[in-house]
């Protein structure tokens, strides 16, 4: 089965829309691939460059409601084609967070207390999770074990590599 974790990016802002986790001008792209470079390109956040922060990511920890606006496929794409297979929120928009079950990765919702221990390891943090135990790791300043929920079906799409691959083997 596949790992899902990796070096966090702290995006420390909530209602980060798909506008500006791909923006549209890049939309008539024809491969996920082609949008690799464009990933966070028109976030606004203090000191982050998308440029510089990003590279050996591979999970997202940010705020409320997150992926909110235009409902795209590509906004969960370019994580995917960035190595970045977990974001973890205080919420998401329920679009942003089913297609990324859809492509075989991890959106986990946790609750605003959580957000802010993770916030608190500091900028050097590691995250594993075991979709096993619903559990999430992260090592920072100190190592924290956190508790998540996850349904069943969404469970077996991520497990599955998402929805395609589950539909193959279900129906």
């Amino acid at each position: 089965m596949k790992e899902f974790g990796g070096k966090a990016l702290f995006l420390d802002r909530s209602d980060i829309n798909t506008d500006e986790i791909i923006p549209a001008k890049y939309l008539t792209e024809n491969t996920k691939m082609a949008l690799q470079p464009f990933i966070l390109e028109d976030l606004k956040l203090g000191g982050f460059d998308p440029r510089k922060n990003i590279e050996g990511k591979g999970v997202i920890v940010t705020r409320a409601n997150f992926g909110c606006g235009s409902s795209r496929e590509h906004a969960v794409w370019v994580f995917e084609v960035n190595d970045i297979n977990v974001v973890i929120a205080e919420s998401f928009a329920r679009i942003f967070r089913q297609n990324m079950y859809n492509c075989g990765m991890l959106a986990i919702e946790l609750p605003k207390k959580d957000i802010e221990i993770l916030f608190g390891l500091g900028d050097a943090v590691t995250i594993t999770v075991d979709m096993a135990a619903c559990t999430l790791t992260a090592k920072g300043s100190k190592k924290v074990v956190i508790s998540f929920n996850l349904n069943e079906f969404d469970k077996n799409l991520v497990e599955a590599g998402g929805w395609l691959a589950y539909a193959d083997k279900n129906y």
